[in-house]
C-alpha cells in the first residue's frame, strides 16, 4: 500500500514539472533547448544523489555486461515521449495530446504485466483488470474535459493524416510504459533505482544534444519571456529525475501496469489542484463536476487493477 501511495505522489509532481518546463521554455525560446536544460539539471542532481548513496558519482555498470542491449534504452524512450508531445500538440490539440498517450500507457502496461516484457513481474490479465483499465481511461477522459469541451482547433491536422498523429500519440504512451519496465529492470541489475535513473537521464541528455545539433537550435539567452525569471524554472530536471527514479523503483515492486495507473491518478489529482489554485503562475480554471466524477472513477479503476 505504501508503494501505491508513493506512486500517487510521484505522479502528482509531474504536472508541476510541465508548468516549470513551460516557464523555462518561455525564457529560452526553443522547446528542445528547454528540454535539454531540464535533462542536464536532472542528470547533475542524480550524479549528486548517486555520489551520496554509493560513494561514487557514476553508476556501477559491471553487472550489465551480460545483459541485453535494450536495458539502456530508457532515456531514448523518454525523449520519444518528450519530442512527440512537441509535435503532437499543434496537430491534435491539448486534450488528445493527453488522452492518446494515456491510452497507450494503459494498454502497454497491461501487456507488459501479462507477458512479463522486459522481465517485469507477471500478473495474469483478468476481466477485473481490464474493467479497471477501462475505468481509468474513462475517468481520464472526464478529468481532461473531453465531455465538456471540443477537441478541435485551428491549425490541427485533418483527414487521414490526423489518424497517423493519433497513432503516434498512442505509441508515445506505450513508450512511456515500456520505459517504466526497462528502467525497473535496469535498477534491479544495478541494485539501485537512483543509478538506473542516472543512466536513463544520461542517455536522454545525449540524445537531446544530438537533436539540438541536427536541428541547429541556437542559444538565445534566458530573457525571452521579457520579465524576471523565477528561480523555480530550473527545477524541472530535479522533478523529472524524481519521477524516473520512482518508476525504476516501483516497476519491480508493484508491476508496470499498476505503476502507470497510480502515477496517472496522482497526475490527474495534481492537475486539478493546479487549475483550482493556479500554482506556479498557471491560470486558474473552473473545475466541473464531470472532472471530479472522473477522478473518482480513476480511483475505482486503480483499485480494480490493484486487486
Amino acid at each position: 500500500m505504501l508503494a501505491v501511495l508513493f506512486g500517487v505522489m510521484a505522479g502528482a509532481i509531474m504536472p508541476f514539472q510541465t508548468s516549470v518546463n513551460n516557464r523555462l521554455r518561455q525564457s529560452v525560446g526553443a522547446p528542445l533547448l528547454a528540454s535539454f536544460i531540464s535533462f542536464v539539471v536532472g542528470t547533475f542532481s542524480l550524479i549528486i544523489a548517486t555520489w551520496i548513496t554509493s560513494g561514487q558519482p557514476y553508476p556501477s555498470l559491471g553487472n550489465t555486461s551480460d545483459e541485453p542491449w535494450w536495458i539502456f534504452t530508457g532515456g531514448m524512450l523518454g525523449v520519444v515521449l518528450l519530442t512527440g508531445n512537441i509535435l503532437l500538440f499543434p496537430r491534435v490539440g491539448s486534450v488528445q495530446t493527453v488522452i492518446l498517450p494515456i491510452t497507450g500507457q494503459i494498454l502497454m502496461g497491461l501487456i507488459i504485466d501479462s507477458f512479463g516484457v522486459a522481465y517485469a513481474p507477471q500478473t495474469p490479465l483478468t476481466l477485473v483488470r481490464i474493467l479497471g483499465a477501462l475505468a481509468v481511461l474513462f475517468g481520464a477522459l472526464a478529468v481532461v474535459g473531453v465531455f465538456s469541451k471540443t477537441t478541435t482547433g485551428q491549425g490541427q491536422a485533418q483527414g487521414a493524416s490526423v489518424w497517423l498523429w493519433r497513432l503516434l500519440g498512442v505509441v508515445m504512451g506505450m513508450c512511456q510504459a515500456t520505459q517504466v519496465a526497462v528502467n525497473g529492470y535496469l535498477g534491479t541489475v544495478l541494485g539501485s533505482a537512483i543509478e538506473s535513473a542516472l543512466v536513463s537521464f544520461t542517455v536522454g541528455t545525449t540524445v537531446l544534444f544530438v537533436l539540438l545539433v541536427l536541428t541547429r537550435t541556437k542559444w538565445r539567452g534566458i530573457n525571452g519571456a521579457g520579465e524576471k525569471n523565477p528561480w523555480w524554472m530550473w527545477l524541472g530536471g530535479v522533478i523529472g529525475a524524481t519521477v524516473i527514479f520512482s518508476t525504476a523503483y516501483l516497476g519491480p515492486v508493484i508491476g508496470t501496469g499498476v505503476t502507470v495507473v497510480v502515477m496517472l491518478l496522482g497526475m490527474m489529482l495534481a492537475s486539478l489542484l493546479i487549475d483550482i489554485f493556479g500554482f506556479l503562475g498557471s491560470p486558474r480554471r473552473r473545475i466541473h463536476l464531470a472532472q471530479l466524477i472522473g477522478l473518482l472513477v480513476i480511483i475505482a479503476g486503480v483499485a480494480l487493477i490493484r486487486i
